[in-house]
């Protein structure tokens, strides 16, 4: 199996889009570690299908017009870490868990520490949302992408910011507040001191499809 990668710019710096065949197996942050997520050798295909699409579906995520991703997965990894990264998947737009959330869900209460870590390996970033979980107190917590790009994930799905928001030349001035609640249906609350925006257009609701890897 040949693995195929194609970089994107984003308001969270340049993705690199990795697919397995026409399955999606990850998507890695500009700064990733090299370690963190174990990948073959890859060339670089930026006619893919399956990487066009996943383009095209974050695109649209970015611009506040999609709020679920319809893509093929392909999770490699323990069995564990398959099980919390389909955890993450059930976890709606807008919304946060904690890892303590995420234990429970999984069948396994005391495994706090090993969803944490297995988190901070999920391949898929932003498609299978890391960035919606958090510490039990409400804090942030570790991130790979930064903690700057996960309040920016957060404010986006709480519809405080976006693509066009980003662009503003008034956004990089304005300041942000955060406030993240531990409880398991609470949205993240992010608030910026920015004029109104118009309304945006209804996001697009996919169907989450994951086909998980040996």
């Amino acid at each position: 199996m040949t693995y195929a990668y194609k970089l994107m710019n984003s308001p969270v710096g340049e993705l690199k889009l990795v697919a397995s065949d026409n399955r999606l197996a990850a998507i890695l942050w500009e700064n990733d570690k090299p370690n963190r997520v174990r990948l073959p050798e890859m060339v670089e295909a930026d006619d893919r299908p399956i990487l066009l699409e996943t383009e095209r579906q974050l695109n649209e995520y970015f611009a506040g017009t999609r709020d679920r991703f319809d893509l093929e997965l392909d999770f490699r990894g323990t069995d564990f870490q398959k099980k919390v990264w389909a955890a993450l998947l059930t976890i709606p737009f807008g919304e946060t868990r904690s890892y303590s959330d995420i234990a429970t869900q999984i069948g396994n209460i005391n495994a706090v520490r090993a969803v944490g870590a297995a988190n901070g390996r999920n391949p898929i970033s932003i498609v299978a949302p890391c960035h919606r979980v958090i510490g039990a107190s409400g804090d942030l917590t570790g991130f790979a992408g930064g903690l700057a790009n996960k309040m920016f994930l957060l404010s986006l799905e709480a519809g405080q910011t976006s693509l066009e928001a980003a662009a503003d030349s008034g956004a990089d001035s304005a300041p942000v507040s955060v406030s993240v609640s531990p409880s398991a249906t609470a949205p993240a609350t992010i608030s910026r001191a920015a004029p109104a925006k118009p309304a945006r257009p209804a996001p697009s609701r996919g169907t989450q499809t994951s086909l998980f890897g040996s």
